[in-house]
């Protein structure tokens, strides 16, 4: 198979981790932005931009509360997908997988690395819920401050969701929309990959 070029390697992970470092260079901003696809109880999709703070060996790691939608989703599926798409790079990544949470010592850490103002915005915020204004929200902010003080601990409802890839596609654009497109995928997470070069 033609797979050379930026598509070269034999690791999948460590593909997206280079493409990712490139875009870092050039990407205005958050250049680790996902579009975060999830389904409701009826087959409906909902996606949202996210952030995208890990790619580890086998798999890609995110952070929310558990009780947003999207957390209630994936708890519900046990999947999600996302894309990661650079204009400057006229490249992009698509992502299928199953989902596990990451509660541990990685979460805390990741947690404690936070703006203060950002981790008592963890603790205020009950994420997609209805509010009533934005003073209430920072009413709610400021309560948590004097209740938590200068280093609340991670709220249990908020931590990462660890996505393991059944498929990766990787995309770059082509000169008459005649892209290149190379498909990683297997049965399940622990399944050997199989790579297919796909039509634009």
């Amino acid at each position: 198979m033609d797979r050379n070029g930026i598509f070269a390697g034999s690791d999948p992970f460590a593909l997206a981790r280079t493409w990712l470092a490139e875009a870092e260079a050039q990407e205005p901003n958050d250049p680790n932005a996902i579009a975060l696809g999830t389904v409701d109880a009826d087959g409906l999709p909902n996606v949202r931009m996210v952030l995208l703070k890990e790619i580890e060996t086998e798999a890609f790691v995110f952070y929310t509360n558990y009780d947003s939608r999207k957390g209630q989703e994936i708890a519900a599926s046990g999947k999600a997908a996302f894309v990661l798409h650079w204009k400057s790079l006229r490249r992009q990544i698509r992502v299928r997988g199953l989902t596990e949470r990451e509660e541990g010592p990685q979460a805390d850490a990741y947690y404690a690395s936070r703006s203060l103002k950002s981790r008592l915005g963890a603790w205020a915020s009950r994420q997609s819920e209805p509010l009533s204004s934005r003073e209430a929200l920072m009413a709610e902010a400021a309560k948590v401050a004097v209740a938590k003080g200068p280093n609340p601990p991670r709220p249990p409802f908020w931590g990462g969701i660890r996505i393991r890839p059944v498929e990766i596609e990787f995309w770059a654009d082509g000169a008459f929309r005649l892209h290149d497109r190379f498909r990683w995928s297997r049965e399940t997470p622990d399944d050997p990959w199989l790579t297919q070069r796909l039509n634009p």
